[in-house]
């Protein structure tokens, strides 16, 4: 025969406890709501996903600027085309 297994109910908490480490949120410390509507519009899509194998001293050169080194590349390759394009 099984032994019968009797577990003790959870300790409940009041909710009327305050820590005060941890105040209750109000209205003045959310501030305003904001609506977000997403990355922009859909129908101006000016970037393409893509795969490209760079060196990994290139990478890392970018990555050591911080977050935004996917628009740096990008910039860095925007004038090296506008210099192409212009015969310099």
């Amino acid at each position: 025969m099984k032994r019968a297994i009797t577990l003790k109910p959870p300790k409940r908490i009041s909710s009327r406890t305050e820590n005060p480490d941890n105040p209750p949120w109000t209205e003045e410390m959310l501030g305003p709501g904001r609506v977000r509507t997403g990355r922009g519009s859909a129908t101006k899509v000016s970037k393409v996903a893509t795969t490209i194998r760079l060196d990994r001293d290139v990478i890392e050169h970018f990555r050591a600027g911080g977050r935004d080194y996917q628009a740096r590349m990008n910039k860095v390759l925007r004038d090296a085309m506008r210099r192409e394009r212009s015969g310099a």
